[in-house]
């Protein structure tokens, strides 16, 4: 069930990090260096911690063609990706949920514990877009702006909540990707984030 949407997934963030490599002006080869560290990063990151060798995208092809199609349309559209904006930021909510499961069901099999879990879940959503934006010299979204990775965080333990009271496992996973697709969606249209410290 969820191998498609994590190709999906995987392509879509290739797209927005091929994009932002774009708009900082690299070249081909630097587009699709940021594109695929942003789609891969993130579970590579899990991977290496968890002891998983080799890394999940070097036994599967089809997430390097997710990679390459996803920067393909990065290029081809250019500026035009604003367009479509709202799909994008919906794509990638999908993503974040999506991965946000895998990571945690990857941890289980591992048998760490919950809040480990959890943190697993986060790091394969979330640390592909900060490489990213190391590499293009931004402030890292998820530390600084909008609830992206606190979407990550609830939408994981609601999953460990629902397995508690024995909800079927599909169940589980369909209503926590739902709650981490709506956090962020409403997250994006209210512009909302987590409180920071005034400097006194």
């Amino acid at each position: 069930m969820l191998y498609p949407l994590d190709l999906f997934g995987t392509c879509i963030f290739a797209v927005t990090g091929a994009f932002l490599g774009v708009q900082k002006k690299l070249d081909i080869f630097g587009v699709l260096v940021v594109g695929f560290v942003t789609a891969v990063g993130g579970g590579t990151v899990r991977d290496v911690l968890l002891g998983h060798s080799p890394v999940f995208w070097l036994k599967d092809f089809n997430y390097f063609i997710a990679v390459i199609c996803g920067v393909l349309a990065a290029l081809i559209l250019g500026r035009r990706v604003l367009r479509i904006k709202l799909f994008l930021s919906l794509s990638d909510a999908v993503g974040l949920g999506v991965f946000t499961i895998i990571g945690i069901k990857k941890a289980l099999d591992a048998d760490l514990l919950p809040v480990f879990c959890v943190m697993m879940g986060v790091t394969t959503s979330v640390a592909g877009g900060m490489i990213r934006d190391i590499l293009c010299t931004e402030s890292p979204m998820v530390l600084s702006r909008e609830i992206y990775a606190t979407a990550c965080i609830a939408g994981g333990f609601a999953y460990f909540i629902m397995r508690f009271f024995s909800l079927a496992d599909n169940a589980a996973v369909i209503s926590s990707i739902l709650i981490i697709i709506i956090i962020r969606i409403i997250s994006i249209k209210m512009n909302l984030s987590l409180p920071k410290r005034k400097n006194a």
